[in-house]
């Protein structure tokens, strides 16, 4: 079995025990897997299994699969990252306390990079959900700043970011989530990030509700 496929196993195989931990007491730790593959310089795959929690929502799990394409760089732009990268995907969110969602998650992707030093990525993604037949859909848009620091030839990458959501079913911003994290690379192939999250949201009720989280990110490249 390939290094991708093994790797993809583990991702599917992390997603029954995400639902188990949703049902815990504690239910602020989110974890996720990505596992990348490309198959050109411009397309590529993702396949994701994570819990996650928004918009006041019950924590859930939720993975599948994302075919990606990435733009090509500008020449006069001295940045690793694509200029401008889209992807489309499916995700299955299994729920103990209410029925099953299919999403749709279309992704526009802004990245810059000053330097070799001042990241900015601006990530643009929907949320078009189906649950029990009924319609909804989120918009979310997430402003990333990191800053590349070496050490003895080591390289990670602090970061903030502020996400908005838009929600149909509110009709209105309802949620805002305040990140700050750190890219540490393991090899060639592996990224960890470790993050803290704050989010406040409002929903249909009148008052704001704030939750503190933390995640933990597992980026596999191949």
């Amino acid at each position: 079995m390939s290094r991708l496929a093994r790797a993809i196993l583990c991702a599917v195989l992390v997603a029954p025990a995400s639902i188990a931990f949703a049902q815990d007491v504690t239910k602020q730790f989110l974890p996720e897997i990505d596992v990348y593959h490309r198959f050109d310089d411009s397309w590529g795959m993702l396949f994701q299994a994570k819990n996650t929690k928004e918009s006041g929502e019950s924590t859930q799990v939720e993975f599948g699969p994302s075919l990606t394409y990435d733009v090509k760089r500008w020449r006069t732009v001295n940045h690793k990252a694509p200029l401008l990268s889209m992807a489309i995907g499916y995700r299955y969110l299994p729920s103990p306390e209410q029925p099953p969602t299919n999403r749709l998650e279309p992704v526009v992707t802004l990245n810059y990079e000053w330097r070799d030093r001042l990241l900015i990525w601006d990530r643009n993604r929907g949320d078009l959900d189906w649950q029990q037949g009924g319609f909804t859909w989120r918009y979310r848009n997430r402003l990333n700043v990191g800053y590349k620091f070496h050490i003895r030839g080591y390289e990670l990458t602090p970061y903030g970011a502020v996400e908005p959501f838009y929600e149909s079913k509110y009709g209105k911003w309802s949620d805002t989530a305040l990140y700050a994290g750190c890219l540490f690379p393991v090899g060639k192939h592996y990224v960890l990030d470790p993050y803290y999250e704050h989010q406040n949201s409002t929903g249909s009720k009148k008052h704001n509700e704030s939750y503190d989280q933390v995640g933990l990110a597992l980026r596999l490249y191949f």
